[in-house]
């Protein structure tokens, strides 16, 4: 089981020598969650790290002033909000739930202050994760969008979601859709009925659900390509 936890990203690089002394001082928490258990919920707390071995898990982020939420499902090996164990706000920005049973590794923010902190690789890929996590939200910020619809609704989601691709579901209704990115209801309508026509999504009672971000994300891309090469 310890081999397989230096293979884990926060892990990885530690020799076994370092890995024990890490196993003596510190408690590494070993959870199981059933299907639908909540993991962590949104504004609570954020005082352990948590790491998903395997399994499933699906974030719901809910905007609470706007009246939207927004669900994504992760896979293994995935960090849960690093960023937001340290700093001003030490609170979970998202609701985590078992998609299906899942075992996640813990370990509380005492130990990772007092003991981990010490060890230079650990230290290295905690830094180089939080790095990379501020380094996309930079460029989310600083990502122009064209006046298209198709443009507005994907730089909407892109926005909003941790990942820019996997499994998403908008919980949203097409009026509040529309007014969020300065539309008319019957051309957002008009835009997500094309992307149904394609598979790219499915459209559910004030739900959009997205099975694959990447592809169609991807899709517009090349479809944006061979409109360019047809003008």
């Amino acid at each position: 089981m310890y081999d397989n936890l230096l293979q884990l990203p926060l892990f990885q690089g530690l020799n076994k020598n370092d890995f024990t002394s890490i196993i003596e001082k510190v408690r590494l928490h070993f959870l199981t969650y059933k299907k639908g258990e909540i993991i962590q919920s949104q504004d609570e707390p954020c005082d352990q790290l948590i790491f998903m071995l395997n399994g499933e898990i699906i974030a719901k982020t809910t905007h609470h002033d706007a009246g939207y939420s927004l669900s994504e499902t992760f896979d293994t090996p995935h960090l849960i909000e690093p960023q937001s164990l340290f700093g001003m706000h030490n609170t979970f920005k998202a609701t985590y739930c078992a998609k299906e049973e899942s075992k996640l590794l813990t370990i509380d923010k005492s130990f990772i202050s007092s003991e981990l902190i010490n060890y230079e690789v650990f230290r290295l890929n905690f830094f180089n994760i939080l790095s990379n996590r501020c380094q996309t939200l930079q460029q989310k910020l600083w990502t122009s969008t064209s006046p298209t619809i198709k443009d507005k609704i994907v730089h909407f989601l892109l926005m909003r979601c941790q990942l820019s691709y996997g499994e998403k579901t908008l919980h949203i209704s097409m009026d509040h859709l529309a007014n969020m990115i300065d539309e008319t209801r019957i051309n957002v309508s008009r835009t997500l009925n094309e992307w149904q026509e394609k598979e790219w999504i499915q459209l559910r009672r004030k739900e959009i659900y997205i099975p694959k971000f990447e592809r169609l994300i991807q899709d517009l891309m090349l479809l944006s390509l061979v409109l360019l090469d047809m003008n």
